[in-house]
């Protein structure tokens, strides 16, 4: 029998590292290949992590709750035929006795020798950004204490250690502010707090929309179109949907609509390149259906929407949402999409200002639809009234072409039917 060490592998494009949610086996358990081992969490999304190999577990080498780099081994595994580790280099040796040596005494290390050796750049825990700022900064990483989880390097570590901060940075460690459990704090007249440490996709929703809202000048229109013959069509198919084993929801014509619009628009398909002060059309049409979870908020992409008849676009906003809860979504389908749309009428909400998928250009939200009085050839008749707000980065679209692209999204919802032309 031989042994397999089981690492860390890329997740994803660009995703270098991962926390270990959930041990989904134990040492002694007997796995096959493919089986399921353990729940990662990385900045996109929580995704199980097959064996490679079939065997039986040895250890595991990191706890739940660790954050690992790529390339970390994770655990160890009994296989048959030949491993990945050679186990005779760690077998003893007989040698001939050796000559008792005398003691011999050593000069004491002056604090230059007494530095723990630097481990190569790629050993650092640190997430692309941090990477980047350091060599921005030039500074070397391998130098910098980190203070983050698990001793991830954060910017203020780079930031403390630019100004000689090292000693700052080891205090906090030692204060325990890597640890990643929940802490209550008492504060004076029985008055408590509690810290609870971000996951990682929270913490990559905070960065981009942090990002987003500094970078991206934004302007929200918001507007209401009468749905009233929507309504009425999607309560006509939704038998039609059943016998398919469709979910129907306004969605997938919120898609068809969106996309007919941006055929007329099509600078608002598109992302800015700042370095090359560009802007770059995408004559595709991928779009991202924001969806919330338990750990946040995810945006699952429908990759060419416009080739995709209703019924296949109800399905696949169906089954994204539902891996997407469950964490079975990989990185590559929550990403790559050109435009947004993002629903908080399923909540009760009507308007609101969304924040813009950055760096698309633009995002439309929807809200809840609600019956309102309203005024048709002199009377006054109940409509179905469905609330939008599109919010759009102003430094590539004007005022009028937003309100302009919006009304044309409103022409295809307030008349469906105009959508069979766009088939």
């Amino acid at each position: 029998m031989a042994v397999y060490e089981l690492k860390l592998p890329e997740l994803g494009e660009g995703l270098h590292e991962g926390r270990i949610a959930r041990w989904l086996v134990q040492p002694g358990d007997t796995i096959q290949e493919d089986d399921a081992v353990a729940e990662v969490e990385n900045d996109k999304a929580l995704v199980e992590l097959p064996s490679p190999v079939s065997g039986k577990v040895i250890e595991l080498k990191v706890s739940e709750g660790t954050t690992s780099v790529v390339g970390d081994v994770l655990m160890t595994l009994e296989v048959a035929g030949e491993g990945n580790v050679d186990t005779t280099a760690s077998k003893p040796q007989e040698q001939a006795p050796q000559p008792e040596e005398k003691p011999v005494a050593v000069a004491p290390a002056n604090k230059e020798s007494s530095t723990p050796e630097l481990s190569s750049a790629h050993e650092v825990l640190a997430t692309p950004g941090v990477r980047k700022y350091a060599r921005e900064q030039g500074i070397d990483i391998r130098q910098v204490t980190g203070t983050g989880n698990n001793g991830k390097v954060t910017k203020e570590d780079i930031d403390a250690f630019k100004q000689g901060g090292t000693q700052v940075a080891a205090s906090k460690s030692e204060d325990g502010q890597n640890a990643p459990s929940t802490q209550i704090h008492s504060l004076d007249d029985g008055e408590t707090e509690e810290r609870i440490p971000l996951t990682m996709i929270r913490k990559k929703i905070a960065e981009s929309m942090a990002r987003s809202a500094y970078t991206a000048p934004h302007v929200t229109l918001m507007d209401e179109v009468d749905v009233t013959e929507l309504v009425k069509l999607r309560q006509e198919i939704k038998p039609l949907a059943a016998d398919r084993g469709v979910k129907i929801t306004y969605l997938p014509f919120i898609v068809k609509a969106l996309i007919a619009a941006l055929r007329k628009h099509p600078t608002i398909n598109a992302v800015y390149d700042e370095e090359k002060q560009e802007l770059v059309v995408k004559h595709y049409y991928h779009v991202g259906i924001a969806t919330d979870t338990d750990r946040g908020l995810i945006v699952p992409v429908i990759r060419h929407a416009d080739r995709k008849n209703m019924w296949n676009i109800a399905s696949e906003i169906d089954d994204l949402a539902t891996r997407g809860r469950s964490g079975k979504l990989s990185p590559n389908e929550m990403k790559g999409s050109t435009i947004s749309i993002t629903n908080i009428g399923s909540a009760g909400g009507m308007f609101f200002t969304p924040i813009i998928n950055y760096p698309e250009l633009a995002i439309l939200g929807v809200g809840r639809i609600v019956e309102k009085p309203v005024i048709r050839n002199g009377a006054v008749e109940p409509a179905q009234m469905m609330a939008l707000s599109l919010s759009f980065d102003h430094r590539m679209i004007d005022g009028v072409l937003g309100q302009q692209f919006l009304n044309d999204i409103k022409s295809f919802l307030q008349n469906p039917r105009l959508l069979l032309m766009e088939v």
